[in-house]
């Protein structure tokens, strides 16, 4: 079990790839650059978190695709892909495409719930269907991944098919990671042999305990599936290099968000961790004494929402400079 003394191993960054919706490009081009970023400093992975029809990736496996083949090492993820979005054996074929094309350096997160915003959604997403939007769309991603067969192998004219998805990338089924908010989540994810993804938001929460509660959570997982992997995901903003502007920035920033993580949300019980800004000495003093970065080994550090392509630059610049060393982090080579 890791405790606050023993060294990071694996550091990565979690980004939503923000655009300008009228020229989307320059900012796709500003994301790709940062995931080049991410490997020239030794990060040991990059991931994407989802945004349908917003102004963030929609399609994180096409970047992922781009990202490949500008980079050589570094691990590229979701986190999460909402399975919900997808047909599951379309994306086990993306997914297969772009990880063998990559060396196999693809760690897919996803996770099932309805959609967000669903009601708004469902006509132009699924208008002649009925979706099963339960655990059971992921195991039905899983096997395909894993190259169980999903048809009958055969001939038809001149036509060879495969009883399973093409191309099959051994290997994959293994980086399937599961984005989990609740401990009925994080439970299922260990049964089902999958990695754990926990991240800044946790659902079902009885208390203002952030820290305390994804503990725990992590806990539970272990007890069933201990040699799972286990990331963490918080939103860690490192000021060492920061301008005096940038300093204000990020403190606004993480003000303005600060009032949401003192109660549970909604119905949904959401809760969200506070945001971490400081020094890289003040951060890694927080997170050695918070209950969850207590339990893990490996991080995805989320990049805020919104800022400029220097202030990631910047971020990523001082979390593998100053912040990954005082957490007993090494750069991978």
């Amino acid at each position: 079990m890791p405790t606050s003394d023993v060294p990071l191993q694996k550091l990565g960054f979690l980004t939503i790839g923000v655009f300008d919706g009228d020229d989307p490009r320059p900012g796709m081009e500003a994301l790709l650059t940062q995931i080049q970023l991410g490997e020239e400093l030794g990060f040991d992975s990059a991931w994407l978190r989802h945004r349908h029809l917003q102004f963030g990736v929609s399609s994180p496996v096409a970047i992922m695709a781009a990202a490949s083949q500008r980079t050589s090492r570094i691990e590229l993820g979701t986190a999460v892909t909402p399975l919900a979005w997808e047909n599951p054996l379309r994306l086990a074929e993306d997914l297969a495409t772009v990880d063998l094309l990559s060396g196999g350096r693809i760690n897919p997160g996803v996770s099932v719930s309805q959609p967000m915003r669903w009601d708004d959604v469902k006509h132009a997403l699924y208008p002649d269907t009925v979706e099963d939007f339960t655990y059971e769309r992921v195991t039905r991603f899983l096997r395909m991944v894993g190259g169980e067969a999903v048809a009958t192998a055969g001939t038809q004219g001149i036509e060879v098919f495969s009883d399973r998805v093409q191309p099959h990338s051994p290997g994959l089924r293994d980086r399937v990671w599961y984005g989990a908010g609740s401990f009925r989540s994080a439970a299922w994810a260990a049964e089902q042999r999958l990695n754990l993804l926990t991240s800044s938001v946790l659902t079902g929460a009885e208390t203002a305990d952030f820290a305390g509660v994804q503990g725990a959570q992590i806990e539970a997982y272990r007890e069933v599936f201990p040699e799972g992997r286990v990331s963490q995901g918080l939103v860690v903003i490192p000021t060492d290099t920061a301008t005096a502007a940038q300093r204000e920035k990020y403190a606004d920033y993480a003000a303005a968000r600060l009032p949401r993580t003192r109660q549970p949300q909604g119905p949904g019980k959401l809760l969200f961790a506070p945001d971490i800004v400081g020094t890289s000495e003040q951060i890694a003093e927080q997170l050695h004494a918070h209950a969850g970065f207590q339990q893990v080994t490996e991080v995805a550090f989320a990049l805020p929402f919104s800022f400029d392509h220097e202030d990631y630059v910047q971020i990523l610049t001082d979390m593998a400079t100053h912040l990954g060393p005082a957490l007993g982090w090494s750069p991978a080579q």
